[in-house]
């Protein structure tokens, strides 16, 4: 069997490698892409002078990657040449300013690691394990993060059986998006902390077996010290087993260090509730809070804590979109956060009175994520379709943003990129849906060009201006297709409405909306009606295989990655249990099953399947089992359609190793240029 893949492998290599050479030399390729750096926005130094962040390289070779850390200037005086501060073959991250400005601290092969300003003098703090860590304000204390067993110790039923490889399980959730549970949870610690030293023992603030940060996404922005440096306010979902899978009732909680007292903030709040962040006076906590439990895509609101009066209050009523990372301003009288915007992740800021008076601090066809506030300006990520993240200084009355880092520049500078333009089309309820379309470099409208439609994930994140390093459409314009990238029903920054219209209707106006956005397009005459194809991962995955039986012949191939194949036996397979449960109504044993079990669930159109598909799934991916790619591609084999199942054994939800993901562009590029160029 291994020779046999072996074997599958060389025969693609080889017209791959030909292909790409047939390429032109100044569009996007995957080994481009893959060599391109990784910018991640760490801190602002205390004196709002200077920039950290760090940039990610991937070694092709070595099939890894490793993260060093530089600085610029926030006036722009540093130029297209940053300060280099560590060049280790081990990554440096978590890096933050010390209070008092005079070190930056960060984490090395899970240490704690400190050195000057200008990355000199690099010194190891602590062998304590660690995965996260803050300084308290005043520079006297320090917490931080690590796994603590609750296991209880060995299994007795193991005792004499070395050699068994086991797990035994006797409850939900056994494992979480990649990983299986192991009984050790991410717990919070503080410590006294002295000019390069930790003293004394560190104190667990927890004792409990739940996770701060919730897993497997959240970060140190889950965590926050309040100014006057006694209390630590942080995120946890306090369920487990059965409970935990079927809730997203995480509250905020709140640890006073003298009385080691621990008081929950949100209670009564089912929804999650996430990022708490102290005003600069301490008087008040802003957090993101959603309502429905059990609904993890519902709209995140602003909610303020008053200390003093022991109430709180949403902040942003009256915005129709879900906001994210709360930051307040210097003086406390705004709030600023990011949120959707038609296609666009934008900037905005809310008044700190009950009127809330809200407006957008950022502009343009971006992206724009992690936000520094600073007494005149933000710094922020930004990034689009066209450009890789990069970090913007931006001027609060929105009027300009000077890029501070070029990190790519000189990789692309002789890149050619295609244009980009978004098309407002009717959908068939008779609604407005924005559709982004990529058009290949050197584009002439008096040609004609295979078109793809992009089916997006989520189902409820938006086709927005990101920047994928896999769902790169740059890189399939450079191929020579037009991409048509509609933001169906279900996608967030166009309202609450439209954002909840996917819920229990997944093979409903959804699909209508994707067949709607290729047919509209399709009638261009640069775009070839006889050479569609469809591309989507997750739920775009699942949008490929229930368009593959309800298509009525307008594609010529399809592309599916991590899809959803058979409803009712993902619902025995996935682990978020809240998450199928909003979405489907319920379970599908239920005396009154759900419709959806009914009428969306793609093998029931199987029947209808004849249209050639590449099958993409990974082993470690428990948020869609890999069983549900193994039953699509059996299903099309023994129906005698031509059809391929690319399986990555130690890949999850998504392709994170470089090597796997420069073979998944090869194979990817390859099976459309069967179908859609012949």
């Amino acid at each position: 069997m291994i020779r046999n893949i072996a074997c599958l492998l060389a025969t693609l290599f080889l017209p791959l490698a030909l292909q790409s050479q047939e390429l032109p030399s100044n569009v996007l390729t995957p080994e481009l892409l893959w060599s391109l750096g990784r910018v991640s926005l760490m801190d602002v130094s205390p004196d709002q002078k200077t920039v950290l962040y760090g940039v990610t390289y991937y070694d092709i070779e070595g099939n890894s990657g490793n993260t060093d850390l530089y600085t610029v200037q926030v006036d722009g005086s540093t130029g297209k040449k940053p300060n280099r501060l560590t060049n280790t073959p081990k990554s440096e991250y978590n890096a933050v300013f010390r209070p008092d400005g005079k070190k930056i601290g960060y984490l090395k092969g899970g240490h704690l690691w400190e050195m000057d300003v200008n990355g000199s003098n690099q010194n190891k703090v602590s062998d304590q394990e660690m995965n996260g860590f803050q300084y308290s304000p005043d520079g006297k204390k320090i917490l931080f993060i690590r796994d603590v067993d609750y296991s209880g110790g060995p299994n007795p039923l193991l005792e004499g059986l070395p050699k068994a490889d086991v797990r035994i399980i006797d409850d939900l959730m056994y494992r979480h998006w990649d990983h299986w549970e192991d009984a050790s949870f991410s717990n919070i610690f503080y410590a006294t902390y002295s000019d390069g030293k930790i003293l004394g023992d560190a104190l667990n603030i927890q004792n409990e077996p739940f996770d701060s940060p919730l897993m497997p996404f959240g970060g140190m922005e889950q965590i926050s010290w309040s100014p006057d440096s006694k209390y630590i306010a942080y995120t946890c979902k306090k369920l487990s087993g059965v409970e935990y899978a079927k809730s997203t009732d995480s509250n905020i909680y709140l640890y006073e260090l003298e009385s080691g007292k621990t008081t929950n903030l949100s209670n009564g709040m089912k929804g999650y509730d996430m990022e708490p962040v102290f005003s600069k006076d301490g008087r008040y906590l802003a957090w993101n809070s959603m309502r429905t439990p059990g609904y993890e895509a519902d709209r995140n609101r602003i909610f303020i804590y008053d200390f003093q009066s022991k109430e709180s209050w949403e902040m942003t009523s009256g915005l129709d979109e879900s906001t994210n990372s709360p930051r307040w301003s210097s003086d406390g009288r705004q709030v600023y956060f990011t949120a959707g915007r038609l296609g666009t992740y934008q900037i905005y800021l809310v008044d700190f009175d009950r009127e809330g008076k809200m407006r957008q601090t950022s502009a343009g066809n971006f992206d724009y994520g992690n936000i520094f506030v600073l007494d005149d300006f933000i710094i922020a990520t930004r990034m689009s379709m066209s450009q890789p993240t990069e970090i913007v200084r931006i001027t609060k009355d929105a009027a300009r943003a000077t890029p501070l880092t070029y990190t790519n520049d000189e990789a692309l500078a002789n890149i050619e990129m295609g244009k980009i333009r978004k098309r407002v089309i009717q959908t068939t309820d008779g609604k407005p849906m924005h559709v982004w379309v990529i058009y290949p470099p050197g584009f002439d409208e008096t040609k004609s060009y295979p078109a793809l439609l992009y089916c997006q994930g989520g189902p409820q994140s938006a086709v927005s201006q990101f920047w994928s390093y896999r769902w790169n459409f740059q890189m399939m314009a450079a191929n020579g297709y037009v991409v048509v990238a509609p933001n169906r029903r279900g996608l967030p920054s166009f309202g609450e409405e439209w954002n909840a219209e996917i819920s229990g209707d997944w093979g409903g106006q959804a699909m209508q909306d994707l067949l709607t956005a290729i047919d509209t397009l399709s009638t261009e005459p640069y775009i070839d009606e006889s050479r569609l194809g469809a591309v989507g991962a997750s739920f775009g995955g699942y949008s490929i295989y229930w368009l593959a039986g309800n298509h009525d012949k307008r594609f010529k191939t399809f592309i599916s990655h991590s899809g959803v194949y058979n409803l009712e036996s993902w619902y025995g397979e996935t682990e978020e249990v809240f998450f199928a449960n909003h979405d489907m109504g319920g379970a599908y044993w239920e005396k009154d099953q759900p419709e959806t079990y009914k009428l969306d669930s793609p093998h029931l159109y199987a029947r209808n399947w004849d249209t050639p598909i590449l099958v993409i799934h990974g082993q470690k991916d428990f948020r869609i089992p890999v069983t549900e790619g193994m039953q699509a591609f059996q299903a099309a084999k023994l129906q005698g359609i031509p059809s391929r199942f690319l399986y990555f054994p130690d890949e999850g939800h998504w392709v994170l190793k470089p090597q796997n993901g420069i073979l998944w562009q090869r194979v990817f590029f390859d099976w459309l240029g069967r179908s859609l160029k012949p």
